[in-house]
């Protein structure tokens, strides 16, 4: 039988993605990522994005993982962190992971928060709605690849909660159905 501590822990190569990123200095961003072994995302709570805690090799910390499209998850390991964890892109480092007992509270992004200002029955049925629901309202809304996606996203939204509906309808958290989710490409030189 594996415990629930064999299912959470797990080693991994730290990854760099293909694409960097830049700050606003254009100074490049150096973070790394991991994909969740299958066995331990299955013994999260939900395939979508999920709050955890966990550590990399001692080091704990608190993030949301993303899903990968392939039913399982990918963590980002910001710059600060691999630091702190003694780790750099390309080492190989011990992760443990669990889902935390209770999902934050979501950001909500300023266009959301606007929109919903001026649905007075959309804020009241948002606010009425599940954190995790929220989660999935937000994740579909930012994940729109073209800026008139999401502002049509957000109309529709404001129009599905002010009627009534508590979850947005039609939405794949985990991307596996619509391939619309996907752990960042790794540089050639990681694997």
């Amino acid at each position: 039988m594996v415990s629930d501590e064999d299912r959470s822990r797990f080693r991994a190569k730290l990854l760099r993605p293909a694409i960097a990123h830049s700050d606003r200095g254009g100074n490049e961003v150096g973070w790394a990522f991991v994909v969740l072994p299958k066995t331990v995302s299955d013994s999260l709570p939900r395939r979508g994005r999920t709050t955890v805690v966990g550590s990399i090799n001692g080091v704990h910390f608190q993030a949301m993982l993303e899903p990968d499209g392939q039913l399982s998850h990918w963590l980002q390991v910001d710059a600060a962190l691999l630091k702190h964890a003694g780790v750099g892109i390309g080492d190989i480092a011990t992760f443990e992971v669990r889902p935390i007992e209770q999902e934050p509270e979501p950001t909500v992004p300023h266009d959301l928060k606007e929109a919903l200002s001026t649905s007075p029955m959309g804020r009241e049925n948002w606010d009425a709605t599940t954190t995790i629901a929220q989660v999935d309202w937000i994740h579909w809304i930012t994940s729109a690849k073209q800026s008139a996606t999401r502002a049509k996203r957000i109309r529709d939204a404001c129009e599905m909660l002010a009627d009534g509906k508590k979850r947005v309808c039609c939405f794949d958290p985990s991307g596996f159905y619509s391939k619309a989710f996907g752990a960042p490409k790794s540089a050639k030189a990681d694997g």
